[in-house]
This record gives C-alpha cells, structure tokens and sequence, in this order.
C-alpha cells in the first residue's frame, strides 16, 4: 500500500517538512533506504546516518530536522511514529485463508463471521471463536475454549480446554496456553499428580511469543492482563497474575502464585519466586533473581555481568575466600578496638 506523506502525517499526527504529496511505500533503515521508502531516526547513535540516507522521506523530532537532507515527518516521539507507520505498511499475512478443508471443526463449535482456519487445525467440542479470529496451520483449540474478536494464532498453537483469550490478541508459533501446572504430592517416595482444574484467562491486546508457555491454575485460574507483552520462550507457571501493560523479555521465569503488578518491564532470563506480590511500576534487569516481594515502583538488579575471563577467574577464585577475609577482617577490628583503649 502506497501513503502520501501527508496522509501519514495525519495518520500519526506528524508535520510534513518538504514535499508532502511524495509517496512511500515500505520502511527502511537510514542506510538501506531507497527511492519510495521511509526511514526514521530514534536513537542519536545513529545520527551519522541521516546525511546520507536515500530515503525518500524520514520520521524524526525537530532537533534533527536541520541535518536532514530529504523530506521528513517531524513529531516528538518519532519510534511511536515508526510503529505506527509500520502498521500501516505491513504486509504480514492472515495465518490463515478461510476455512481450509482439511482442519477438523466439531459440530457443537460456535464460529463466528469471517472466522479462518488453517489446514490440519483442530477445534474442539464446544469452542467458541468470536468474529474475524484466525487460526493458524496446525492449531489445537481444546474443548469449551474460548478466542476472542480479531484474536490470530500463528501454526501450530495449542491452546487447551476451558482457556479464555480475549480481543484483539496475537500469539505466535509453538506456545503452549492452558497446559498442566507443575503440580505433585510426595507419596511414600513418589509424585503424585494433582489435577489441574483452574485455566488461563487472558485478556485483550495480549501478545505471546513463539514456544512460550502459560500453565492453567490449580484451582483458580492463571491470569495474564490487559495489553501484557510475553516474549518468546518465557515460562509461566499455574496461578501467576500478570497486570495490565507488563512486558516480559525472552526467556524468563515466573513461579506458581506470583502475583506481578501494572506496568512492570521484566528484562530477558529474570526469574520470579512464587507466592509473592511485585507492586506496579518495577522495572527488573536482566538474570535479576526476585527472591522477596517488591513493595515499592523502581529498577531492581542482580546478577552477575560478563567479564574477560581471566579476571572472572581472579574474582571467583577470592569469592572463596570470603568467608576467611570476613574472619579476618573481626580479628583486625577487635585488635583496633584494643589498641583505641
């Protein structure tokens, strides 16, 4: 789809500097740009970049206005205009066409209008998909489910009985929505399985990355909340609350019960005890360990960062000798105690 750069300056609410009736078609780096692209400018880093774009037109804020050499869409936020713009030139597919013939449909199903299924999906006894959802090739939507309006799973998904997904949601190759929480009783040096009879609900404009798993509840059910983002390869366990707007990087770990507030920010391979509350507003590092309940909004870190390795092995090798220097340190402050008499 082709754009004028004055109907995405109303679209994005930006001021066109230069020739507003240029056409873009598609988005670009700075460097990569052509003739018929657009480009943008977010980060200074890349600031060098911008003389010498081809691009036909650039989203930037009016600060870099004077270095651009080329027509331009100017707005304080410019990575909001880029996300914007890339919406509306995106030309990603449905991940699906219609109904395909072979995908296997029950009876008892409620379909909705301008519903598409792909080839070899599986919908269950009595699985409800509101209008306009699309599921994907390979699917499995387990009985009594429930797929909300404009909902899109990408190939094989399995979402299992009983989940509730709401509007508006994305869920991408590979996750797994509604499988058993980790749930065992010792019995006389054995597990015994506890059924798994809560389930998950999700809510609307919640997007779930490729092969990410979100176990139901034990008893009540797993929560994920409004406009949550989930990355690829993260581990939600049975009965975890997520609030609304909290994003959570790739590779992180949530234990059973957790309850995580509004609007965190979680970065990659964080893992969170179970049965413990954050407050809303925490932002946590990455491969921070969330061991206690966070009571107050902020930046929270642990870990430990990447060094050369021989200085790793320097640092190891007197983190063994931390016990000894402590004892050390008591004999010295006794001794200086005396000597201060």
């Amino acid at each position: 789809m082709n754009y004028t750069l004055a109907e995405l300056a109303q679209k994005i609410g930006a001021e066109v500097s230069g020739d507003e009736n240029i056409t873009v078609s598609s988005l670009a780096t700075l460097e990569g740009a052509g003739a018929g692209q657009i480009a943008f400018l977010a980060n200074s880093k890349y600031r060098q970049s911008l003389a010498g774009t081809n691009a036909s037109a650039v989203i930037l804020a009016r600060d870099s206005l004077a270095d651009c050499p080329t027509n331009a869409l100017v707005m304080a936020n410019p990575y909001m205009g880029y996300a914007l713009v890339a919406q509306l030139l995106d030309t990603t597919p449905m991940p699906a066409q219609a109904i395909h013939a072979s995908a296997v449909v029950d009876a008892s199903a409620n379909i909705g209008e301008n519903v598409t299924i792909g080839a070899n999906a599986v919908i269950s006894a009595g699985v409800t998909l509101a209008d306009g959802a699309s599921i994907g090739a390979g699917c499995f939507i387990g009985e009594q489910a429930v797929i909300g309006k404009n909902t899109r799973l990408w190939a094989n998904v399995s979402v299992y009985h009983k989940v509730s997904m709401g509007q508006d949601c994305l869920v991408q190759s590979g996750s797994v929505i509604g499988s058993d929480g980790f749930g065992y009783a010792p019995n006389k040096g054995q597990w015994l399985k506890i059924p798994q009879l809560g389930t998950v609900v999700v809510g609307d404009r919640v997007e779930i990355g490729a092969s990410t798993t979100i176990d139901r509840g034990a008893l009540e059910n797993t929560v994920i909340g409004d406009g949550v983002i989930l990355d690829n390869q993260i581990q939600i366990a049975h009965n975890v609350i997520i609030g609304d707007n909290t994003a959570v990087a790739g590779c992180s770990v949530i234990a059973g019960s957790a309850v995580i507030g509004k609007n965190c920010t979680i970065a990659g391979m964080v893992a969170i005890n179970g049965h413990m509350e954050i407050a809303d507003g925490c932002v946590f590092t990455g491969r921070a360990m969330v061991t206690k309940a966070i009571k107050e909004p902020g930046v929270y870190s642990s870990g430990m960062p990447c060094m050369p390795n021989k200085e790793w092995n320097k640092t190891n090798a007197r983190i063994k000798k931390l016990d000894q220097m402590a004892q050390r340190i008591k004999t010295l402050e006794k001794e200086l105690a005396e000597i201060k008499k």
